[in-house]
């Protein structure tokens, strides 16, 4: 504990910032809400281990010297870029294809997923490798959090602390909005919140290709 004291500052900032990031409103943030409100308890949970698992593989390559090597390729970006608009417009159609349709879906027990949990897992999973955001949001946060010439022990913190964050903000997201009075509301205006998401994904997309990163 006490190799680590003297880091404890720059980790809390970390922390901080990776708090602000998981909490605020963005592609995967909104698919998990939007996944347990309409599929239930079971559907978000997976699709935001889908979402932490991707964040955690970039964490890790991160920390292993991906930031070096993305400088020195930086066409890789390019590409990644568009892979990640591509799949947010394919997330966009996805949603306004649920919205344009007629039929209310019944309460979820005892009704099958829309999805299977893997096919959830990896949708959460690909939100967040296709989105090469997520990939400077933690260069910008292993810079703060792991100074040149740290320990593997505050490595090893860092991403520890992360991920029991993450673990908390996904998985609360999922349990609070798979809660039966906010499926009730969705059931109620089920059309709107599909169309809403619709043009978020799309807008997200066009944004993603038009920002420079």
């Amino acid at each position: 504990m006490l190799e680590l004291t003297p880091y404890l500052p720059q980790l809390l900032v970390a922390w901080t910032a990776y708090v602000i990031a998981t909490a605020s409103p963005g592609p995967a943030v909104l698919a998990i809400i939007a996944t347990s409100v309409s599929q239930g308890r079971k559907a978000g949970l997976a699709l935001a281990f889908g979402v932490l698992t991707g964040s955690y593989t970039w964490a890790m390559l991160t920390a292993s010297g991906l930031s070096a090597l993305i400088r020195t390729y930086g066409e890789a970006i390019i590409v990644l870029k568009i892979a990640g608009a591509c799949y947010l417009f394919w997330l966009a159609y996805n949603a306004l294809r649920a919205a344009m349709r007629g039929d209310t879906p019944r309460p979820s027990l005892g009704v099958p997923l829309q999805m299977s949990l893997k096919k959830l897992y990896l949708k959460g999973l690909g939100i967040h490798l296709t989105n090469p955001k997520a990939i400077f949001a933690w260069i910008m946060l292993v810079s703060l959090g792991m100074p040149e010439g740290a320990p593997a022990a505050v490595t090893a913190t860092f991403i520890g602390g992360c991920m029991l964050i993450g673990l908390v903000t996904f998985c609360g997201f999922a349990i609070v909005f798979s809660l039966s009075p906010v499926h009730r509301g969705y059931l109620k205006s089920r059309r709107i919140i599909e169309s809403l998401m619709a043009g978020f994904f799309a807008f997200a997309g066009l944004k993603l290709l038009t920002t420079r990163l």
